[in-house]
């Protein structure tokens, strides 16, 4: 028993010797290096995906024509810098909070940089109140209308651009993909559930927000004055609401009166559009931009005629003759959808090029930045009297014989 004992000793103290002799390892960070399992991964992406056709876009062609090309073919009225709305459905908000920039500047002759992004924000928010409210039967999407604008400014205030970018640090463009998936699955979760908790659910789809596009803020400072949202569209924007109208013209809804634009993206159902002949439309248009207003327009841009490399949006003849343009020809689009309401863009100026009126607009969109003048396009008179269906206009640029019937 006792040689057993002797042997066991012997034993660790070999073990501890070795233990303690052993060369301490050290760890370090790698880069990670390219392998045989992503050999693996291309080639079964590689197999699984389908081949690509060629496809190609059919366009008006534009070799030899006369169209505008610069800025300083146009008269227009002040505006802010041109802008990207980057990955993001929300067109509606830039390009209504510059028309109502240019319109700050034309009333105060005062230049601010209004936030986007802030009544983004507080119209999701809406959306959602309005999803729970009708059960999941209200569209929750990133399109909305132009009148939204002054609806959130009323209810929630505004801030300057500064105070609330949308943007995490280090971020350039918007990209809100993954967050309205996000809010979209959330929503869809809560409708197949019946969890109709409105308190919770506009909770949750802050904080998917907050996330993506940070919190906004409660209080800014402006000029050394500390101020709420509220207080920042009262005392600075200094808008009256009530001068505002929005101005429509199709024939499925009753002319000479206020009626509902019936498209997704008026999603709260607004009756507050005054439904026009297309003359009238494009008469008060006109004499609108030539007064030194500007306009805050809506309408489809999904054309043949419309290139973003020539900045030009035109309707060709091999679609309809100029002359063949009128309320049928605009009606029939709508309603067999080849008008849509996928756009919203701010008219800022226009010129008379060989016998044809041309307007000058502000978007946001993507295509008009790929060339100079970046942030712009040129869209011809017809383009707008076919496919452009609705604006925002100061009611002092009406006619007294419409002026009369909004009070």
């Amino acid at each position: 028993m006792q040689n057993y004992r002797l042997l066991f000793l012997l034993v660790l103290i070999v073990i501890s010797n070795s233990l303690f002799s052993q060369e301490k390892n050290k760890g370090v960070f790698t880069e990670p290096k390219s392998g045989f399992f992503d050999d693996i991964s291309k080639e079964a992406d590689r197999y699984a995906s389908k081949p690509k056709a060629d496809t190609k876009n059919f366009k008006v062609d534009f070799t030899g024509m006369d169209l505008p090309k610069n800025l300083s073919e146009f008269t227009y009225a002040w505006h802010n810098e041109t802008v990207s709305q980057g990955l993001t459905g929300t067109c509606w908000s830039f390009s209504t909070t510059s028309y109502f920039e240019s319109e700050v500047y034309r009333i105060h002759n005062r230049k601010i940089k209004i936030s986007p992004l802030f009544t983004v924000y507080w119209e999701y928010v809406e959306k959602a109140k309005r999803f729970v409210s009708e059960r999941g039967n209200s569209l929750f999407s990133e399109g909305s209308e132009a009148n939204a604008v002054l609806r959130i400014w009323q209810e929630y205030g505004a801030v300057p651009e500064k105070d609330y970018t949308g943007l995490k640090q280090g971020q350039v463009f918007h990209d809100h993909r993954k967050m309205i998936e996000e809010m979209t699955a959330y929503l869809d979760g809560i409708k197949k559930s019946s969890n109709w908790n409105e308190e919770e659910v506009v909770s949750t789809v802050k904080s998917i927000m907050n996330f993506y596009m940070g919190a906004p803020p409660s209080k800014v400072n402006v000029d050394g004055d500390d101020m709420t949202p509220k207080e920042y569209f009262k005392n600075v924007i200094a808008l009256n609401p009530d001068d505002y109208v929005e101005i429509l013209s199709y024939m499925q809804q009753p002319y000479n009166q206020f009626v509902e634009y019936e498209v997704s993206d008026n999603w709260w159902h607004s009756r507050e559009y005054y439904n026009i002949p297309l003359d009238e439309f494009m008469t008060i248009l006109k004499d609108a931009v030539k007064k030194g207003y500007t306009l805050a327009l809506g309408g489809d841009v999904s054309e043949p005629g419309m290139d973003s490399w020539n900045k030009v949006a035109m309707i060709p003849t091999f679609d309809i003759p100029s002359q063949y343009i009128d309320e049928s020809a605009r009606q029939f689009r709508f309603s067999n959808q080849t008008t849509t309401d996928d756009h919203g863009i701010h008219l800022v100026g226009m010129t008379t090029k060989n016998g044809k009126d041309w307007y000058l607009i502000k978007d946001s969109g993507a295509g008009s930045k790929n060339v100079d003048p970046k942030g712009y396009y040129f869209y011809n008179d017809d383009f707008v009297k076919l496919k452009m269906m609705n604006f925002t206009v100061h009611k002092d640029a009406l006619p007294q014989s419409i002026k009369s019937k909004l009070k």
